[in-house]
């Protein structure tokens, strides 16, 4: 989220940013409106401090026994009084006008990221092993696996509805032993990374802070649950019972106690969230936080891309990583955090490629993305498995997160990255470690969580 500040006084590079986003430019619109809500905070103001002091000369007037002058000043400050609700209603209207426009705009790009319209424009920056020959044609994920009837889309379909799996036997012991071993390589003492258990289901606040709201609202999942409705009118009553409360009012304080929740897209949201609203010491920074969760995306704009198979689900596992950096060092640790995601696919020795994402192709909140994409033989593609992005201070403004330097308190910065999605890790070791008769060698990294087993086949 940008500084409404930082703007008026960077109108032109504000929209250069904008342009290179491929959007119009909005500055001028902005600072419109910042113009009206400037202009509403001043006239509350002066009405409050004209009401402060009347309320002062009414005092004076009745000392000097001035009757007339005390009654003219006590019906100013009636009309006051009234006058007062409006203009706070018009300054929070303006501010809230200002916010929801500033809330809807994407980070800028940073200076070095490749121009581009779409994934056409993005620049390939290195690439990892190379791809492997097979006597055979290779199989995709899906028609090994519900070959070896480990992988059944049928049964979650009756559970749950498309865009779901059940994973069964050695599939779903391999599925964790992924997670496992990303979340052990992440947490050793070369990466740094501290494991996080965060919860799966979060407030509007901590997704407008991460930015997947107001923008993204319909590819995220929301929860509702009756139980909290009674519990806001049981505290609700209670207030009424302590006289906190008009009877007229309960049904309003229902609402601002009951919040809806969200299933987290991913553990970004809350791992990212953890220092919202707080300051933290320079000492502490960088933090580094992973977690391995389950993700929950709607997949609005997915209406018949990647039907089969488990590329784009609704639920999936992933392994984040997230950075908390001070403005100087983010640079740097976007470059550490793609090369811990990178770590754990050499250890699996998977064929990928690195590309810097041009502006066209780029998230919403970043200001610059790696997206690691990892060769899939069955699909005879290469396909997203990270990304690592460095935010700059624009979440940091939207969740108010900030660090104490020396001098001065000022906003951290965030960078995120999976490390990485385990459903397409699983996708990348059936695909790339299948033999001819449709069975799946274990890598050699995998077979400490495996309990011995060291090939999956379908029982004879």
């Amino acid at each position: 989220m940008y500084d409404i500040k930082w703007i008026r006084e960077h109108p032109e590079e504000f929209d250069r940013g904008l342009t290179r986003r491929g959007l119009p430019p909005l500055a001028g619109k902005l600072l419109l409106i910042d113009e009206r809500r400037r202009a509403a905070i001043t006239k509350f103001e002066q009405a409050q401090a004209r009401r402060n002091a009347a309320s002062k000369e009414i005092g004076e007037a009745k000392r000097k026994k001035d009757e007339a002058a005390a009654q003219k000043l006590m019906a100013e400050v009636n009309e006051l009084k009234t006058t007062l609700p409006a203009l706070e209603a018009e300054q929070k209207k303006n501010a809230d006008d200002l916010d929801n426009e500033l809330g809807q705009i994407p980070n800028a790009p940073a200076d070095d990221v490749p121009e581009g319209t779409d994934a056409s424009g993005n620049v390939e920056r290195h690439a990892f092993g190379k791809k492997r020959d097979y006597a055979f044609k290779p199989k995709q994920h899906f028609e090994l696996g519900e070959a070896l009837g480990m992988m059944d889309f049928e049964q979650a379909a009756k559970l749950s509805g498309a865009r779901f799996v059940v994973l069964q036997k050695g599939l779903a012991r391999l599925e964790r032993a992924l997670g496992q071993f990303f979340l052990d390589t992440h947490t050793s003492e070369k990466h740094g990374y501290m494991e996080v258990s965060p919860p799966l289901m979060v407030r509007d606040e901590v997704m407008f802070g991460t930015a997947q709201l107001p923008k993204f609202k319909d590819d995220q999942f929301a929860v509702n649950n009756t139980l909290w409705f009674e519990e806001a009118f049981t505290q609700a009553r209670e207030e009424f019972d302590r006289g906190e409360l008009a009877d007229n009012n309960i049904g309003l304080r229902m609402g601002e106690i009951i919040k809806r929740l969200w299933l987290i897209p991913t553990a970004e949201v809350p791992l990212t969230n953890l220092v919202r609203e707080s300051i933290v010491d320079e000492a502490q920074l960088p933090l580094r936080l992973t977690a391995c969760t389950p993700c929950f995306r709607a997949e609005a704009g997915a209406a018949g891309k990647d039907t089969r198979g488990m590329i784009r689900q609704h639920q999936f596992t992933k392994v984040e990583l997230v950075s908390i950096t001070a403005p100087d060092k983010s640079k740097d640790e976007h470059e550490r955090m793609l090369a811990c995601a990178e770590e754990v696919l050499k250890k699996l020795d998977l064929h990928y490629r690195v590309v810097t994402l041009c502006t066209g192709d780029m998230g919403f909140a970043s200001q610059k993305t790696y997206d690691i994409e990892v060769w899939l033989p069955g699909q005879n593609a290469y396909r997203e498995i990270s990304s690592c992005s460095n935010c700059g201070e624009f979440q940091a403004r939207r969740m108010n997160a900030r660090y104490r330097g020396k001098d001065s308190v000022r906003h951290v910065h965030t960078l995120n990255g999976s490390g990485v999605a385990v459903g397409r890790a699983l996708i990348a070791v059936m695909e790339n470690y299948q033999d001819e008769g449709g069975a799946i060698a274990v890598p050699d990294a995998l077979k400490p969580y495996m309990g011995g087993v060291t090939r999956i086949e379908k029982a004879s």
